[in-house]
């Protein structure tokens, strides 16, 4: 049986976790990575249609480039979110937190 994210992250009778860094931007988010999920595909398809090498190669480039944007994008948001929020709260160890 599959654990959901939401079980992995909160424990039971806990608060609901509270919204995440990428949460104001999670649109933008879910549109970049459909884009980029289409330049996927296009690159398998290149591949069966045995295109050249160069060209699939360019566009494995492309689509890890626009992978490392959306990463550096969710990284700012969670130093700016997550990071910053963390640091004003008293530490707790993990096993008692709510």
């Amino acid at each position: 049986m599959e654990a959901s994210l939401e079980t992995l992250t909160t424990h039971p009778g806990a608060d609901p976790a509270p919204p995440h860094g990428y949460t104001a931007n999670k649109e933008a988010y879910l549109r970049r990575l459909k884009r980029i999920e289409g330049q996927v595909r296009g690159i398998a398809r290149m591949v069966d249609e045995d295109k050249y090498c160069i060209d699939i190669l360019t566009q494995v480039a492309a689509a890890t480039k626009a992978l490392h944007a959306v990463s550096l994008g969710l990284v700012e948001e969670h130093i700016g979110h997550c990071v910053v929020g963390a640091a004003g709260n008293p530490i707790q160890p993990f096993a008692l937190r709510p």
